[in-house]
């Protein structure tokens, strides 16, 4: 065994980051401007870059893209439904004239699987056939958690995949893009808060490229993900009614 984490314990930190944030979400709605959520929020930025990070390493090492595919875009569609009612958001979007926020983060990480493929049989394509079809990708996923950044991060991440370095420099760009976006137009504390996910960095570093043994932590999260946001959705009802809780 080699030393430092390998990606079952790295995904196990992404989702206990993960549960923090959204704990955080339920205590304290609409990210106040107060120590103890901010800092449970900062926790909480570890979680998406962990995703994108092994969504590359999962398109490099799958043997059978098109399952992969499908069970991302299963679970894209659960979470759907989870994310919802975790947050009171209505199951059909834009049904209430919002655009951001409609769905949850797996939808962005399997587009990003096919904008990944996209890329690597580019020579299928016409290049404006490969053009429009990434772009058909990016409109489709700015409704979602994290907007079309999250897809855009993971084929540049991918782009330097083996270079940690160079993954999180690319991943800044995007970051701090969608961090001024959200700043403007969406909230301030949210804004600044997402520049955190930085601090998956000295995580990643401890990678060590080894899976870990067996599948447990793939189906761990696929169960996961969609059972604790019911969780946090029950808990929303029961401390503040049916109310959304998203800004």
């Amino acid at each position: 065994m080699k030393k430092g984490l390998n990606a079952n314990q790295i995904k196990l930190i992404a989702i206990i980051a993960m549960t923090i944030d959204h704990i955080a979400d339920i205590l304290f709605p609409g990210f106040p401007a107060e120590p103890v959520p901010i800092l449970l929020h900062i926790i909480g930025r570890l979680t998406a870059p962990i995703m994108w990070f092994f969504i590359c390493e999962g398109f490099f090492y799958t043997r059978n893209l098109k399952k992969y595919l499908l069970r991302m875009f299963t679970f894209a569609v659960v979470s759907h439904f989870a994310y919802c009612f975790a947050f009171g958001i209505n199951y059909i979007p834009f049904s209430t004239g919002e655009l951001f926020s409609q769905t949850s983060v797996i939808w962005p990480l399997a587009w990003a699987l096919v904008a990944l493929w996209i890329n690597k049989n580019g020579d299928q394509f016409k290049p404006w056939q490969k053009k429009l079809l990434l772009g058909v990708i990016y409109i489709i996923n700015i409704p979602a958690d994290w907007s079309t950044i999250a897809v855009l991060t993971i084929v540049s991440m991918y782009a330097y995949r083996g270079n940690l370095e160079k993954q999180m420099k690319e991943m800044m760009i995007y970051v701090v893009i969608y961090a001024l976006i959200s700043f403007v137009f969406v909230n301030k504390v949210y804004g600044v808060i997402s520049l955190f996910v930085i601090l998956v960095y000295w995580v990643l570093k401890q990678y060590n490229g080894q899976k870990g043994k067996g599948n447990w932590m793939k189906w761990l999260f696929y169960i996961y993900y969609p059972g604790h946001l019911v969780v946090i959705g029950i808990l929303r009802l029961l401390i503040y009614g049916n109310v959304p809780l998203l800004f």
